[in-house]
């Protein structure tokens, strides 16, 4: 498989992405029965605190036969950090992507493949510009309603979600700085497969958080957080971070960003439905979320099919990739 590096300006904000497979339009082509067509398009978003290399095992399996791109999401590694919070807004993020779906593909709409962050944005993407989408798959990422819903009255999901107020929290930055960033190697990126994230793999993360303003722009999504409940547990991981310590103007260059911390009976259920064809991939073992957020998720996104993988974790792509990567061929081209 041959990558390419590429760049692409949205709204004057620099994308860095991966490509494989033909290079121009009029090579990105297929003949079939006679007839030249377009090469089908899969792109891929990553989460936290990753970048495009999360989808390596992806973008190999899919090359031959597909145009394969993976984005570094903005705030991420080589992509622009813009220092607005307000564009990190999840309302502003869908249409940012959208516009980048649209660039990327403008003649046929694509598969979307997301996960953790990425599936945040791609879900209400896929709800509010179906048009840019044939298919979605999500690898781990709760859909917004019911993760709000979880939120509200699950007390173990706002345990599992504990860890956010750290991150948004005014020693945020320095908490995943120190120590050669330990709180990111050790403490989430947690594998229920020890060999997955080797010494090699967490070099080249660190490499990748070392990008200058990269830490601050991987929190910016947090920050920018519509809703997020009060802790309702002394089991943190770090104790020293409540509710009240938050940094509420978020970054210093934003002074009037309120907290998204609500109470849990405050907190809203968005109403996000989605009518695009819909694989959800989901390690039972997530650490970030409570398996019930797959519960009743037809009711709002009717055509969907879910395929659990038990003990495996959040970071299903890297612990079970070969299964991952039948999955999603099977179901695009069912």
């Amino acid at each position: 498989m041959k990558l390419e590096h590429k760049n692409i300006l949205v709204d004057n904000v620099n994308i860095h992405y991966v490509e494989s497979g033909q290079s121009t339009e009029a090579n990105n082509v297929s003949a079939v029965a006679g007839i030249t067509a377009l090469k089908p398009t899969i792109i891929f978003l990553h989460g936290f605190p990753e970048y495009w290399g999360t989808w390596s095992a992806q973008l190999s399996f899919f090359s031959p036969h597909y145009r394969v791109i993976a984005p570094d999401l903005p705030g991420y590694n080589l992509s622009d950090k813009p220092d607005d919070i307000s564009f990190y807004a999840v309302p502003n993020l869908i249409g940012f992507m959208a516009k980048f779906i649209a660039a990327i593909s403008p003649t046929q709409p694509v598969f979307l493949v997301a996960h953790d962050w990425g599936g945040a944005i791609a879900w209400p993407l896929a709800a509010f510009h179906a048009q840019l989408i044939s298919k979605l798959i999500i690898v781990n990422a709760a859909h917004p309603s019911t993760f709000t819903r979880e939120m509200i009255n699950n007390p173990l999901q706002r345990k599992k979600s504990a860890y956010i107020h750290q991150l948004i929290s005014a020693s945020g930055e320095s908490l995943l700085t120190q120590d050669d960033y330990r709180y990111l190697s050790e403490d989430i990126m947690v594998s229920t497969n020890p060999s997955v994230f080797t010494a090699a793999v967490k070099a080249q993360y660190k490499q990748v958080w070392s990008q200058a303003g990269a830490i601050n722009g991987m929190l910016q999504y947090y920050r920018a957080m519509p809703q997020l409940a009060e802790n309702d547990t002394d089991n943190q991981r770090c104790n020293s971070t409540t509710a009240s310590s938050l940094d509420t103007t978020s970054t210093q260059n934003d002074t009037t960003k309120s907290s998204p911390v609500k109470q849990a009976s405050q907190l809203k259920v968005p109403n996000i439905r989605i009518n695009v064809p819909t694989l959800i991939l989901w390690g039972e073992q997530d650490l970030a979320f409570v398996n019930e957020n797959l519960d009743n998720i037809h009711h709002y996104v009717p055509n969907c099919t879910i395929k659990r993988f038990q003990d495996t974790s959040h970071w299903l792509q890297h612990e079970r990739p070969d299964e991952v990567n039948v999955a999603i061929n099977n179901f695009i081209n069912d």
